[in-house]
């Protein structure tokens, strides 16, 4: 193979080498879909939202059906309001609800939509009522150990026989 033909393979195998890094790269950042599906936006509020991101996925029986576009905090109820958009082919019954849940025990959070049985659909601009908020670990971890203190104190009565 003559000079030029090695650099021109090695050329293209450095353009390979970054688009793969590149797809990477989107992959980890969620931004791998270049399409705009049609999409229409829901909103859910919740008491705690835990570590969830925009840009997080929406998922439904596992599957990816839309994103979050927008997390803010109510200034009358206190409450974090996620804004989802979710692509037109899903369409989800009114009594619908939503739940931050964790990929793995420590993975991203992302919001789960579990289909409700009511005959009418949720429409743009609609707002999940049912929602079950985040399950913090650190507070889990700190009850579990408060319960623990409490038992091994032998609470009111003092130290069990």
């Amino acid at each position: 193979m003559n000079k030029k033909g090695i650099e021109t393979a090695v050329g293209l195998f450095v353009l390979l080498g970054l688009a793969a890094l590149l797809f990477v790269a989107l992959k980890a950042a969620n931004l791998t879909s270049f399409g705009r599906a049609d999409t229409y936006t829901v909103t859910a509020r919740f008491d705690n939202i835990g570590g969830l991101k925009a840009r997080a996925p929406v998922r439904a029986a596992g599957v990816v059906i839309g994103r979050i576009t927008g997390i803010s905090l109510d200034a009358k109820t206190y409450q974090g309001v996620v804004t989802m958009e979710i692509e037109r082919n899903y369409l989800f019954p009114k009594d619908s609800s939503a739940k931050i849940l964790t990929a793995g025990l420590l993975g991203d959070q992302y919001v789960g939509i579990e289909a409700g049985g009511e005959v009418d659909n949720l429409a743009a601009g609609a707002v999940i009522k049912q929602t079950q908020s985040a399950v913090v670990l650190e507070n889990l971890i700190g009850q579990f150990l408060f319960n623990k203190a409490a038992d091994a104190g032998g609470g009111a009565g003092g130290p069990r026989p």
